[in-house]
């Protein structure tokens, strides 16, 4: 079979996203920020003049890390947060929260260490990541956020996907649409 894919531009950047089918009545674009430094450094850039004051940075382990990163870095910030898949070795009193993401098969826990739930104790955390869809993620980060004590002030990422463009809490710079199996957008 012969691959598929979707074109989109974002950030004044055009790329062609590989369509993926996730069942019988539905594929999406995958975009991965992996790799794509003009992308990463230019999605950043529109971002962050979008962005929310805030005192840290979140994301969710691991497609937002480059995105997270360049933030943080042309913003003059010297530590962000990464929310992470599995406990390590060094999370002592960690805080966990599951999800169930549309890119996998299986239910996720999400992790944060002491030490990091403590840096946003009382500060505004801006959550950030590379794509919203189901908004699931979004949703688990947030509540790592609250059970950590920190104060969620905008939600962000490159692309909404499907219905995520019509949320009011999230700020985003291109809608994806959900994709038919031959990878013209859903209606």
């Amino acid at each position: 079979m012969e691959q598929l894919y979707y074109q989109i531009k974002v950030a004044g950047l055009t790329r062609n996203l590989q369509v993926c089918k996730i069942n019988d009545d539905l594929s999406i674009a995958y975009f991965v920020l992996f790799g794509d430094v003009e992308m990463t450094v230019k999605a950043a850039e529109q971002l962050i003049k979008m962005a929310p004051e805030h005192d840290i940075l979140i994301t969710a382990e691991a497609k937002g890390i480059p995105l997270i990163h360049e933030m943080a870095r042309q913003s003059n910030q010297n530590f962000y947060i990464i929310v992470r898949k599995n406990k390590k070795i060094h999370m002592t009193d960690a805080l966990s929260v599951d999800l169930k993401p549309i890119t996998t098969h299986e239910m996720l826990n999400l992790f944060i260490d002491s030490t990091e739930a403590s840096l946003m104790r009382g500060k505004r955390v801006l959550i950030v990541d590379d794509v919203i869809s189901t908004g699931e993620s979004l949703r688990a980060v947030e509540e790592l956020v609250q059970k950590a004590g920190g104060q969620v002030v905008g939600k962000m990422a490159v692309l909404a996907e499907g219905d995520a463009k019509n949320r009011d809490d999230i700020i985003f710079l291109e809608a994806l649409p959900l994709l038919n199996n031959d990878g013209t957008p859903k209606q």
